[in-house]
């Protein structure tokens, strides 16, 4: 098997050394790997940037900008959030949920987005108090930029990644438990199948040389969700609230989630990831 050069891989900053199939050769990997690390460090910029925005409108007291800022600025993240594993402890900060504490919002270590969002769309009277918390949010996602800058990608990280994401949206997030409060769920789903999808695009020369009908598939699963976000996208680019969801359409979702998650579940296999 013809190996890439430690040199090559240790200067990308974003391919670690597994042991691959015969059948896979580690310099198909270089490439959707270091464009994979691309891809999110933009979108962790963005995140930065933007997460700056809405925490000083919190910060501020605005409630209409934060409320207004708060699912377009959490898109980037969840677009990332297939290699989140890799950093489990600014995840948790960043974007746990109540139910991860068991004193619940009163939890001290109940922080980030949706420890924000409860105070903008249930405890809105007391918002400026929520101050700590948006400085944390920021100093988070910033110690997040630097990471990302040094971290190592190992490709069976990235492309199990989509797969349990997939998972977790069919099994709690389509119930329309994440964003309880602010109901923008339709903004992380987008999110998430984005960042998905963009593993699969990178690594389909790969995977088409594997299996052009799987990969036939797992692309018409994908329009399929996006077809029936579309439905809900509002002339502004965004997105209706989620309680305005038919069940209808939560169970069309599903569906198509479930067989994504199946599917990208097989795909380290295909590539002799491992």
């Amino acid at each position: 098997m013809k190996k890439t050069p430690l040199a090559l891989l240790f200067t990308l900053g974003a391919l670690s050394v597994p042991s691959f199939a015969a059948d896979t050769s580690s310099l198909d990997l270089v490439q959707p790997i270091s464009d994979y690390k691309i891809y999110v460090t933009e979108e962790v910029d963005k995140l930065v940037t933007e997460t700056k925005a809405f925490t000083d409108a919190v910060k501020k007291g605005d409630l209409a900008t934060a409320k207004k800022l708060y699912p377009t600025t959490r898109v980037h993240y969840e677009a990332i959030e297939p290699i989140a594993e890799l950093f489990s402890d600014l995840d948790a900060s960043i974007d746990s949920r109540e139910d991860d504490h068991e004193k619940g919002v009163k939890a001290d270590d109940f922080t980030g987005f949706h420890r924000i969002e409860y105070g903008l769309w249930a405890d809105s009277k007391n918002i400026k108090a929520y101050g700590t918390f948006a400085d944390g949010l920021q100093a988070d996602v910033e110690r997040l930029q630097k990471q990302i800058a040094e971290l190592t990608f190992p490709p069976e990280k990235v492309v199990g990644g989509a797969a349990a994401l997939m998972e977790e949206v069919a099994a709690t997030k389509v119930s329309g438990e994440e964003d309880r409060y602010s109901h923008t769920d339709l903004y992380d789903f987008q999110g998430n199948v984005d960042g998905a999808k963009k593993i699969v695009d990178l690594f389909k020369p790969q995977i088409e040389k594997k299996d052009k009908a799987f990969q036939a598939k797992v692309d018409k699963n994908f329009k399929t969700v996006d077809d029936i976000l579309a439905k809900y996208k509002t002339k502004d680019g965004g997105f209706e609230t989620y309680d305005k969801v038919s069940e209808a359409d939560r169970k069309r979702l599903t569906g198509p989630v479930n067989t994504l998650a199946e599917d990208l579940s097989t795909l380290r296999g295909k590539l002799g990831l491992n």
